[in-house]
């Protein structure tokens, strides 16, 4: 019997290689939120016009840095690490939509 559930986990976690300027990436563990279809497509079509930030905000509920998960610590890390937006993003949607296709 397959093991897989009908719904989804509300939370998965993955490895993000945030770029440090001048050496390798860093992995960092995200702790990002679950979405069925339509939330999926309802984020994606109100990505835009958001800030870096909210959009990390909503998308994940912690990681495992040592420093506290909130708007301060994800404001710090965007101003002081600038790919880091881009990564983050782009890993949280290539999860979703990869489980989406079935790998």
């Amino acid at each position: 019997m397959a093991k897989l559930s009908l719904t989804s986990a509300p939370t998965f976690r993955s490895n993000v290689l945030i770029p440090v300027p001048g050496k390798k990436p860093v992995p960092v563990e995200f702790n990002f939120k679950g979405r069925t279809k339509d939330e999926f497509k309802a984020f994606i079509e109100g990505i835009g016009d958001r800030e870096d930030v909210d959009v990390i905000l909503d998308i994940a509920t912690g990681w495992e840095l040592e420093d506290a998960f909130g708007r301060e610590s994800v404001e710090l890390l965007l101003q002081n690490y600038l790919g880091s937006a881009r990564v983050i993003i782009e890993k949280y949607i290539g999860e979703l939509t990869a489980a989406r296709l079935g790998n």
